[in-house]
């Protein structure tokens, strides 16, 4: 089992994501990606674990997109996140929908050492923006119920997602801004379930997803060169760790 930190975060992340908190549901701000992709990883979390009546933690959750998106399907909500003024936001955006979701500002570490466990947990585009990615995948672990899945969603360590992801999304075509992303910080596949394996889950599936930012759609399949999903199982008898 991972050793999980206790303040696994860094600062200047935080101030990064919190200076955009007021255009996150803007559709054509600098959250821009994240709408766009995110109804093909919620049709992937929902096909894989059908989230409806079931209790679900998303980590990193920013303003709420996949949150909401969830809690639409009928799942039971609660969404963590180290910057108080995006979650700000996300509650202000629930009273548009009439939706119901939990906020807590804390770290998934924190959120760990309580009693609350969850059927799902999902984790998308968050795990390269921590300074021990491994301790996230050890926590979510540790709040799944016998059983439960784990979502992850990340960039891939390639040339191909240096030079889309950073290059060719933050300086040439400025979807994303600049600082965005680190590329010290992308997960190769094999790094991150090698995590999961660690910490006593079992992967179900690696599947590359494939945005297109000119006709803005999404698609899973192909290549895990850039963005890939990763599907985890925390076994029915609980963690099998050796």
């Amino acid at each position: 089992m991972t050793q999980v930190s206790g303040d696994n975060l860094d600062r200047s992340e935080q101030e990064k994501f919190e200076q955009h908190a007021s255009t996150w549901w803007d559709p054509d701000g600098p959250m821009r990606p994240l709408h766009d992709l995110n109804p093909c990883r919620f049709a992937y979390v929902d096909e894989r674990a059908g989230v409806a009546a079931k209790d679900v933690l998303d980590v990193g959750c920013g303003g709420g997109i996949l949150a909401e998106s969830l809690a639409a399907a009928g799942a039971r909500v609660s969404g963590i996140d180290i910057a108080e003024k995006t979650l700000q936001i996300a509650r202000l955006h629930l009273h548009e929908r009439d939706l119901q979701v939990r906020y807590e500002a804390m770290t998934v570490e924190a959120k760990a050492q309580g009693d609350e466990r969850f059927d799902v947990v999902t984790c998308m585009e968050m795990l390269e923006h921590v300074p021990e990615p491994w301790s996230v995948v050890g926590a979510i672990a540790g709040l799944l119920r016998p059983g439960g899945d784990a979502f992850f969603s990340t960039l891939n360590r390639t040339p191909t997602a240096f030079l889309l992801g950073i290059v060719g999304a933050e300086y040439v075509t400025g979807i994303c801004p600049k600082g965005t992303h680190r590329y010290d910080r992308f997960i190769r596949p094999s790094e991150l379930a090698r995590w999961v394996r660690d910490n006593g889950m079992e992967v179900q599936d690696i599947r590359g997803i494939h945005y297109d930012p000119f006709s803005r759609t999404s698609r899973l399949g192909g290549t895990v060169n850039m963005n890939y999903l990763l599907h985890a199982k925390l076994p029915a008898s609980g963690p099998s760790v050796t």
